[in-house]
Parts: C-alpha cells; sequence; structure tokens
C-alpha cells in the first residue's frame, strides 16, 4: 500500500494498514463467493441501476476477494480511492477519509457462521456494498459531502465510551474465539453505555441520517423502491427482506430520520425511501445549518465541553484553538466570557498551524477571553498598530487590556501576529488575568498568548490542522499475519476452487474424491457442498453423487435454524 498511501492524507495515514491478502483462506473466498452469487442475483433486478456495472468498475469480482489496491486505482475516475483499514475507527475518521474521496475498507472477511449478516466492519460489506453505487455521480457527491460536514459532528463523552463497547462487542462476535460468557458480558456493557446515552448530540443525530441512508438507504417511491444501501447490498438476508412487506417503508424526511435510532447488531425493522439523491444533499446541507461548525456561540462550546474529545475553537478574528476544552465561564446572562483547554493544545489561522504555536508550546493547555474591550469603539482585531498604541498597548511596555466582562490582562507585550490584516494574537511577559478576585494566568506559568476575538463563529470536532495536530500520534498496529498451513477442511475448499479455475478433463474424479472426503469426514458442511454441486449441475457429471449430496444437505439443514434458508438459496443458484 506504499504507493496508494502517498495520495492520503498524512494525518489518516496512520489508520490505514497492509491487506496481508495472504491471510485470506479458500472457506474466507468461498463465503465472499456465496455472499456475492446470492446477492448479486437478487440485487440485479432490485438494486439502483449503477449496482451491476459499478461492481465492475470499482474492481469487483464476484469469484474472488477484491485486492484493496485494484480497487484504489478502478475507483479514480470516479474521483474515489479506497483505504485498507483495520475495523472500527471512530466516525470523525471514517468521514475524514470520505471527505477526501477516499473509501476505507475494513478487510477481515466474516466467518462462514455470520455468513447472512455481521455488526463488524468486513469486506463484503465495505467493498461490495459501499463502492457499487459510487460511480452514481450525485451519490458520490453526497458522499463526499457527508463525509465534510459528518467530520465535524461533535458527539458526548458518553457516546465516545459507546463506540468503544460496540468495537468489542462486534469484534468479539465475529471473531470466532471468544467464549459466550465474554460475549454477554460485552453485550452487558454495551448495553449499559447505550443506557447512559441521555442527551441526542449532532454527531449521534447525523450519523442516524448517515444509517438510513449511505447504510440503509432505499430509492424511488414506497410502492418501488430500490436499493443503495450498503447494509442491504452486502447483507443476503437483509437484502432480500428489505424490499418485503415485513420491513416498514418511510418517505425520506430529515426531521424523522434523525430522531430514529438503530440497533447495529440487529435487522432493521423499517426503511426509508427518498425519491432522488439530490434530495439527499439537500437534506445534509439543512441538518449542517444546525450544527455548532455553522451556529458558534456559547452553545456550541457547550457541545464541545460534554465531548471531551479534541475540537476546534474559531474566533470570529480567524484564529483557530484546537485541543480539549475542559472549563468555559460564563457570565450572568450565561454566555461565555473565558474558555480554558487541557492537555496539549494547538492555535491556527485558515487550518494552518501558527509557527511557534503547537502542541509542543501549549502542551499544558490554554486560557482565552472572549469579548470586547472596554470603552473601544473598534475591534482589537481590526485595530492597526498605530492605534493600539495610541490606547497603551505596545511592545515592551506594561499595558492592561480590561474587557467589558471583566477580565483583565496585565502584562508586558512582546508581539503581536497577525493574518490578512488581522490581529490574532498578542504574546505577554510577567502577565497576570483576573476575574475579579480570580486568577486565571499568573507570571509565574511563563507567557501569556492572548487570543484576539470578540465572539465564536464555529466549533467543529478534530484539529483544524491534522496533519500537525496529529503528526506525532502512533499508527495503529496492524493484526500479525499468522502464518500457518491450511487445514484439512480449507485444503478441500482449496481443491474445489481450483477445479473450477481449470475444468480440465479429470474434473469427475477429482469431485468425487472431494464428496468422498465431505461424506467421511465433514457432514456438516454445507458451502462446499453447494459448490460442489454447481460444478455437477452444469457439466452434468455424477448424477448417483448430486442424489447423494443433496440427501446430506436435506440433513445437514436440520442442524441449524439458518441452515435451510441458505441452503435452499445456494441450491436455486447451483441448478439455474
Amino acid at each position: 500500500m506504499e504507493e496508494e498511501t502517498k495520495k492520503i492524507p498524512r494525518h489518516l495515514q496512520k489508520y490505514v494498514v497492509d491487506q496481508q491478502y495472504e491471510k485470506y483462506t479458500p472457506i474466507d473466498h468461498a463465503v465472499w463467493r456465496y455472499v456475492m452469487r446470492q446477492n448479486h442475483h437478487y440485487l440485479k433486478d432490485t438494486a439502483h441501476q449503477a449496482y451491476v456495472g459499478g461492481l465492475k468498475s470499482s474492481g469487483i469480482s464476484v469469484e474472488k476477494i477484491p485486492n484493496v489496491s485494484d480497487m484504489n486505482k478502478a475507483l479514480a475516475p470516479f474521483g474515489w480511492g479506497a483505504a485498507n483499514i483495520d475495523g472500527f475507527i471512530p466516525g470523525v475518521i471514517f468521514f475524514d477519509f470520505q471527505a477526501h474521496g477516499i473509501l476505507p475498507i475494513a478487510s477481515d472477511i466474516r466467518k462462514l457462521e455470520n455468513i447472512q449478516y455481521t455488526p463488524a466492519p468486513d469486506i463484503i460489506h465495505e467493498a461490495a456494498g459501499h463502492a457499487p453505487i459510487l460511480s452514481e455521480e450525485k451519490f458520490s457527491e453526497y458522499v463526499k459531502l457527508f463525509g465534510q460536514i459528518g467530520s465535524k459532528a461533535l458527539a458526548t463523552s458518553e457516546e465516545h465510551e459507546l463506540f468503544e463497547a460496540v468495537r468489542t462487542y462486534s469484534n468479539l462476535l465475529e471473531s470466532g474465539k471468544a467464549t459466550k460468557e465474554e460475549i454477554e458480558a460485552a453485550k452487558i456493557y454495551f448495553e449499559e453505555k447505550q443506557a447512559a446515552i441521555k442527551q441526542l448530540s449532532e454527531a449521534e443525530q447525523i450519523s442516524r441520517l448517515y444509517w438510513w441512508t449511505v447504510e440503509y438507504g432505499l430509492i424511488g417511491t414506497i410502492k418501488d423502491p430500490q436499493i443503495y444501501g450498503a447494509g442491504l447490498l452486502s447483507s443476503v438476508s437483509e437484502g432480500r427482506s428489505s424490499l418485503t412487506a415485513s420491513v416498514k417503508k418511510h418517505p425520506f424526511d430529515l426531521q424523522t430520520v434523525i430522531e430514529t435510532g438503530f440497533d447495529i447488531t440487529k435487522p432493521q425493522p423499517q426503511l426509508f425511501v427518498c425519491d432522488s439523491f439530490e434530495q439527499l444533499i439537500d437534506a445534509v446541507y439543512e441538518f449542517a445549518e444546525t450544527m455548532a461548525f455553522k451556529v458558534g456561540g456559547t452553545q456550541s462550546l457547550d457541545k464541545a465541553l460534554r465531548s471531551n474529545h479534541t475540537a476546534t475553537i474559531q474566533y470570529n478574528s480567524g484564529l483557530q484553538l484546537t485541543g480539549t476544552l475542559k472549563r468555559i465561564i460564563k457570565d450572568e446572562t450565561g454566555e461565555a466570557i473565558y474558555i480554558q483547554t487541557n492537555g496539549p493544545s494547538a492555535l491556527a489561522f485558515e487550518n494552518k498551524e501558527l509557527a511557534g504555536h503547537g502542541k509542543s508550546t501549549h502542551k499544558d493547555g490554554f486560557g482565552a477571553p472572549i469579548g470586547r474591550l472596554l470603552n473601544t469603539e473598534k475591534p482589537l482585531d481590526e485595530q492597526t498598530d498605530a492605534e493600539m498604541n495610541e490606547a497603551g498597548i505596545m511592545i515592551g511596555k506594561v499595558s492592561a487590556l480590561v474587557f467589558e466582562n471583566g477580565v483583565k490582562v496585565i502584562g508586558t507585550p512582546t508581539q503581536f501576529i497577525r493574518k490578512d490584516g488581522k490581529l490574532l494574537l498578542i504574546s505577554f511577559k510577567d502577565c497576570t488575568v483576573l476575574l475579579a478576585d480570580q486568577i486565571l494566568f499568573h507570571p509565574d506559568w511563563g507567557t501569556y498568548d492572548l487570543a484576539i476575538g470578540e465572539c465564536i463563529i464555529s466549533v467543529f470536532a478534530g484539529a483544524a490542522d491534522s496533519e500537525q495536530f496529529y503528526a506525532d500520534v502512533e499508527e495503529i498496529e496492524a493484526k500479525p499475519l499468522v502464518k500457518r498451513e491450511l487445514n484439512p477442511l480449507e485444503v478441500l475448499y482449496g481443491r474445489v476452487r481450483e477445479i473450477r479455475k481449470t475444468m480440465g478433463k479429470d474434473m469427475e474424479t477429482l469431485l468425487e474424491e472431494v464428496i468422498q472426503e465431505l461424506t467421511n469426514n465433514y457432514m456438516d458442511d454445507w458451502l462446499l457442498r453447494i459448490e460442489v454441486m454447481e460444478l455437477l449441475v452444469k457439466y452434468d457429471l455424477l448424477p448417483d453423487k448430486q442424489l447423494l449430496l443433496n440427501k446430506q444437505l436435506e440433513e445437514i439443514k436440520l442442524l441449524h435454524e439458518e441452515y435451510p434458508v441458505l441452503i435452499e438459496r445456494g441450491l436455486m443458484l447451483a441448478n439455474n
């Protein structure tokens, strides 16, 4: 992935891992093939018209798990790329990938026992679900736009904890190694974290919009909808059931959508039908107008405080403060007059870090007033050096700045920083910052950098200059490639896969040997029997063995409640 990652912004590259294509076993490829054959057969008539052509043009084959590097190249004509990631990543990061036109793809593939659906991200969902419809111009525009807006959404600290709980629970369900006790404990913890959420954040609202459109969306009319959502395009069961009367269909309405929650671990009981992708573009623009990055002010600062995660606060001067907001001092009317971040913070202008004002300078946080100087007609950020000197604010001279809100800054200015004619920052030595009898900054604490701005015009999740702010964050450690010999059943799957590819004249003998081994050693395996049956029917071979396999499959149906449907659908395609 080295060449491909050069096209990915540096702050996102840390989430990219090597696909390790060689880790996929013949059973993994058989799972991919089964799901893709089933979905292609059904969806060619029920999915959005871009689906079938989009599969081919996005570098996806029905026969084998796709190589993400190949997909990255195939998606380029649509203005997209692809990057391999390791499972769940935070929503802000996921949206940031999409904002840059990069489809993040989890490389793991669901286990055979979860072939119908898995809550954990897997390559069937990420590749075969998301990629095909990106060939549709308006939908592609919607997903990129959603990424740009969604990456700014502020979540609550409780939602961040829920995300981690969902990730743990989903990964345990899919791992195949977790005990029932571990899974049950993770489920209880997930439910506890879910119940702890009392407020509906803008991040949760916009995630619902994403869920009911990009993941589980229908388009057209209530009576005749088509599928475009990735969750439906990648699920053997939900893709089929989505258009039946068992799933309620509602006309797409922004307010209703953001008021409708979802459970990632269960089939969806209702879906929303938009009449066009333009309708979705209008909706995400409409929702954006309610978000903190558009609204600003004290209410947006409150959202950042509840988030307890990295956020960026922008003054009307253009100065941007990135950090974790820990304190807001308000006046008697409830308006913010002083803010304080905790831990590494940075200052920027137009999303570019100010020289000398990165995390190493402000490693312990940053405090700043919000408001206008007392008895001034002209905002401080618009004043010239001459005007400031006239007011007694000059380099090297003890100056006192008194704000209308009561904050006092007394110290010796050492530097003015301006950008595009705007004053952004005044650095002080020997500085004291007071609010009544409360000391907000003491001279012993070092240099005080006074942020200039009368109001907060924008607050959003993440950093203003992500490339600099996250430059020292460690990369995600990829799961080690477990090199092992295939077990006998995997070898058997591989033999059938090779038979299908070569179609030699000794096919009949080779298939007979596979059937014998299945009969002797693997009486509960249904998928390989389906693959063998497909070849026998296609080439009109071994009618007696076809009868035997049918008999064995009937017996296997009794072993699990999902087997009858899976087997019958597999046989249906095998017999076509």
